[in-house]
């Protein structure tokens, strides 16, 4: 374990780095967990150190200087450090830690060791995954995205799942047009300067990987089929996969195939049309709360749900996959009110966890998910 006047004769030289952070910090904050985190997380790294009762300023040449501004109560520091390690993430840690004086001022040094591939990532359980995970890159500590999970793990992220599929039996003429023009109209309103709005069609679907090319010719893939396919394609190609919303009775689910429904709407449609008419639906079914405002003379009866709710649990309930889902399809009761209006989800067999990932609860329908969420896209265009 390096000393604490090796550590500061390498600020002063170097600057903070990947390895060493150097904090003010009287107390053990978010900032120091966070540090802790990365340094526990980054591939390769070994570990990091931490340099807590430092102080600097920039000099008149403009280089950073360090020096020991000393800790009121390092023995304190450096009890409730090990008792954070020890109970606020998802993994145990324990740090090695040691109390030194450097111009007669007391100082914390922390050695964070980087931990087994099997523990990674490091993550705060109140969080969760992924925005509860740290790496270190360069002197920051930044936020995981769900890429880098894949990395912590050691793992290569697989390029391709069951909605890359290529369809043998489906053609380019397979797609509605209609609903690429609703995926841009969904795109544009998240991010109007979006790089791939400037594709044309072809283009833009094989970005999104919903078309992939095979002998020299571009063909539907699974995703493709779902989310843009006719509805003649979707008859033919998938006939078990349909929405149903369905309306009954009261509150419960009434057993008898004779008296359960009040009325249905079958829907088959490629899923960017398939949502709309839902949503347009799920509002005119919801109550509408009473609004005047003041100095107006006309009343506004708008539903008691904004429509970004709907759209969000409707988007999750069609695109995200189900665990063991029984072939000959249940409902899947999305929302209900005080009027009985029920949604359901009836298909056939759906995508499942991919068995080594399932407790990670690591999705196998990235496209699907990457386009049915828009507004969570992190990239400009969508990656092949």
């Amino acid at each position: 374990m390096r000393s604490a006047a090796e550590l500061f004769a390498e600020l002063n030289a170097l600057d903070e780095s990947v390895q060493i952070e150097a904090k003010r910090a009287s107390e053990s904050g978010k900032s120091v967990q966070q540090t802790v985190v990365a340094f526990a997380n980054e591939p390769g790294l070994g570990g990091g150190y931490l340099l807590l009762g430092a102080e600097w300023k920039t000099d008149e040449k403009g280089d950073v200087v360090y020096w020991a501004a000393g800790l009121s109560n390092p023995d304190k520091v450096q009890s409730d450090l090990a008792s954070q390690c020890a109970s606020m993430f998802n993994v145990v840690l324990r740090p090695e830690m040691q109390v030194e004086t450097v111009d007669g001022r007391s100082v914390l040094v922390v050695f964070v060791p980087e931990v087994d591939v099997t523990q990674k990532p490091v993550y705060f359980k109140a969080t969760g995954l992924p925005r509860g995970a740290y790496r270190r890159v360069g002197s920051t500590d930044q936020h995981c995205v769900d890429e880098d999970l894949w990395v912590l793990r050691g793992e290569t992220q697989p390029q391709s799942g069951p909605d890359m599929a290529l369809i043998h039996d489906a053609t380019r003429q397979d797609i509605d047009s209609l609903a690429v023009s609703e995926y841009r109209r969904l795109r544009a309103k998240v991010n109007p300067s979006a790089e791939e709005l400037a594709y044309d069609d072809d283009d833009l679907l094989e970005a999104l990987c919903a078309l992939r090319r095979a002998d020299g010719e571009l063909k539907p893939t699974v995703a493709g089929i779902v989310l843009f396919g006719k509805s003649l394609a979707l008859r033919r190609l998938m006939p078990a996969l349909r929405i149903d919303y369905i309306r009954v009775s009261g509150t419960q689910w009434i057993s008898d195939p004779d008296e359960r429904f009040v009325a249905t709407l079958d829907v088959r449609k490629p899923l960017l049309l398939a949502l709309r008419q839902l949503q347009s639906a799920i509002l005119d079914d919801l109550p509408r709360g009473f609004r005047l405002d003041a100095g107006e003379l006309q009343s506004r009866q708008n539903p008691i749900l904004p429509d970004k709710v709907i759209h969000e649990a409707l988007a999750n309930v069609t695109m995200h996959p189900v665990p063991a889902q029984p072939a000959d399809g249940r409902r899947l009761p999305l929302a209900r009110n005080s009027g009985g209006r029920s949604f359901e989800r009836r298909r056939g067999q759906g995508p499942n966890l991919h068995p080594r990932n399932r407790r990670r609860g690591q999705h196998r329908v990235p496209r699907l998910l990457r386009v049915g969420h828009p507004d969570r896209q992190r990239r400009a265009a969508p990656s092949a």
